[in-house]
């Protein structure tokens, strides 16, 4: 399940299953700019922190990658950035460039490593993105943030995570004990790029949903209906939710574009004010132009929501 702004293919398949040809993959699960080993590109006028330790949930350290403007007294609107990968694989890198580019347009953003599948099933990775904003919101005056101006994004089970920080903001199940309890999870608006909105009907319209669910739910539609349910953003939209702007391709295998078509029909329905950008003919892992249009939809989004209109 994965935006050129965010997301890693899985690397390793079920033992027994045949290979996929990494041509496959590469069309699948396009790669960032600004992603892999080397470091993102940094102007001057931007501040990089790496590895900053957010959340030990059973001892496991997360980390998140930062960016900041270093001119201008703030405080900032933030942006969470959350990278997708099947909730099994995926690193938070992905997002660096994202991260730096929000940066030099007035944003404090930061990229979340969360806990994977199979070793951390649902909801472990959900308790991880809400103890991030609670992190952020915390540290708010250590890095000139506004705690009433974060925003969420994310591709695929990135989008996903983000969507679900988007409907669950006041749903005490999914707070988890990742620090900073004192602190709001809430956010301000969401851009969901591509993330699946309703698990219990992904299987037969996901190429890899047979393999990916099972492993995060810990079983499949038959023995875990309860939790494919409780897992889907679409359970849990109420007109408390946020502010969401879903970019989705038309020939999405990982993940179909009516997921996002259900997700934004029942966000207005609730009087939430939620947008579609629908790419025709753009699959899983945007490319080229396809990329240009989500990248200038996420910014402009942002601007609006968490920027005062003059």
């Amino acid at each position: 399940m994965m935006l050129t702004m965010s997301t890693v293919a899985p690397v390793a398949l079920r033992a027994g299953c045949r290979l996929i040809p990494l041509l496959i993959l590469v069309a699948a699960f396009a790669l960032p700019a600004g992603r892999g080993a080397a470091a993102p590109t940094v102007p001057d006028t931007v501040s990089w922190e790496e590895g900053i330790e957010y959340s030990t949930p059973e001892g496991e350290s997360l980390k998140l990658n930062l960016a900041r403007p270093k001119s201008g007294e703030g405080p900032f609107p933030a942006v969470i950035c959350i990278h997708g990968g099947g909730f099994r694989a995926g690193t938070r890198d992905g997002y660096d460039q994202l991260c730096v580019r929000l940066a030099e347009r007035g944003y404090v953003a930061a990229t979340i490593s969360y806990r994977l599948a199979p070793k951390h099933r649902f909801p472990a990775a959900v308790h991880d993105t809400k103890a991030a904003v609670r992190w952020l919101r915390a540290h708010a005056a250590d890095y000139r943030i506004d705690p009433e101006r974060i925003g969420v994004t994310g591709g695929s089970a990135g989008g996903h995570l983000a969507q679900f920080l988007g409907v669950t903001a006041h749903v005490p199940r999914f707070e988890g004990d990742g620090g900073n309890p004192g602190q709001s999870s809430a956010v301000a608006c969401v851009v969901n790029v591509y993330g699946p909105s309703d698990f219990t009907k992904s299987y037969g319209k996901s190429v890899d949903a047979h393999e990916v669910l099972p492993l995060w739910f810990g079983g499949n539609l038959d023995t875990h209906r309860d939790l494919h349910i409780q897992g889907s953003p679409l359970a849990w939209v109420t007109p408390d939710a946020a502010p969401t702007l879903c970019i989705h391709g038309t020939e999405d295998a990982y993940v179909a574009h009516e997921q996002a078509e259900w997700l934004i029909d029942k966000l207005k329905g609730a009087t939430v004010e939620a947008e579609l950008l629908t790419l025709q003919g753009a699959g899983h892992g945007f490319k080229g132009a396809d990329a240009e249009k989500a990248d200038a939809a996420l910014f402009e989004f942002f601007e609006r929501r968490l920027k005062p209109q003059r």
